[in-house]
C-alpha cells in the first residue's frame, strides 16, 4: 500500500507541474503561445517582457501554488513513515512536469518558481537563502538568468550544512540529493542562458529581448 501511495503522490505531482501557467496565460488572455514569442521560454519572465507585469503576476502564482499544492497532497495522503519522502517525490516531479508538460506537448519552463514553492515546504531556511542570492544578484546585475542559476548552485551547498533548516537532516540527507536533483536540473534547463551570458547577449531585466 505504501508503495502505491508514493507512485500516486509522484503522478499528482507530474501532472499539476504539467498546468504551465505562462502556456495558460499567454493562449487564455492573448490568444498567443507564450513559447512563440520572446526568448521562447514558458515562464514568468518572458510573460514579463511580451505582455506585462499583471500577466507575468498571474504566472508568477499560478506556478507557485501547483508547487505547493503538489507537496501539501502528498504530506497529507502519504503514510507517516514515508512523509518526507512523498514530499519530495512529489516536489521532483512537479517541476519535471513543468519542464515538460504533458498538456503541453512536453514543452515547458524551466521550474524556478515551483522549485522555490517546493523548497520552502521541504526546506525553508535554504529556500530563503538562495531566494537571497537570487535577489542579491539581480539587484547587482539586472540577470534574473544569472540570479536564478547562482540560486540553485547555492541550494544543495545549504542544504548539507542546514538539512530542512529546521534543525534535522544535514550531510548527505534525502534533503540533500532532491536539492541536488533539482537544483541540476535549473541549471542545465539554463543552458542557452549561460551561453548567452558568456557571449555578453543575455537580456537584463527591463530590457527586451536581445536579436
Amino acid at each position: 500500500m505504501d508503495i502505491i501511495l508514493l507512485i500516486a503522490v509522484t503522478i499528482i505531482g507530474y501532472l499539476l507541474g504539467s498546468i504551465n501557467s505562462a502556456v495558460l496565460v499567454s493562449k487564455t488572455l492573448y490568444g498567443q503561445d507564450i513559447r512563440k514569442m520572446g526568448s521562447g521560454n514558458a515562464g514568468t519572465t518572458n510573460v514579463l517582457r511580451v505582455y506585462g507585469k499583471s500577466a507575468a503576476l498571474l504566472t508568477f502564482i499560478g506556478d507557485l501554488i501547483k508547487g505547493i499544492i503538489a507537496v501539501l497532497i502528498a504530506k497529507y495522503i502519504a503514510p507517516d513513515n514515508h512523509v518526507v519522502l512523498a514530499m519530495i517525490l512529489a516536489g521532483a516531479a512537479a517541476v519535471v512536469g513543468h519542464n515538460w508538460p504533458l498538456y503541453f506537448g512536453f514543452k515547458g519552463g524551466k521550474g524556478v518558481l515551483t522549485t522555490l514553492a517546493i523548497m520552502l515546504f521541504i526546506a525553508p531556511l535554504p529556500a530563503l537563502v538562495a531566494l537571497g542570492f537570487f535577489l542579491i544578484i539581480v539587484a547587482i546585475t539586472r540577470y534574473i538568468s544569472l540570479g536564478s542559476i547562482i540560486a540553485a548552485f547555492s541550494l544543495p551547498v545549504t542544504v548539507f550544512f542546514l538539512g530542512d533548516g529546521l534543525g534535522v537532516a544535514s550531510g548527505f540527507s534525502e534533503y540533500f540529493f532532491f536539492s541536488l536533483f533539482i537544483a541540476a536540473l535549473l541549471i542545465i534547463r539554463h543552458h542557452a542562458n549561460i551561453s548567452r551570458l558568456i557571449k555578453g547577449t543575455e537580456s537584463k531585466l527591463g530590457e527586451k529581448k536581445k536579436v
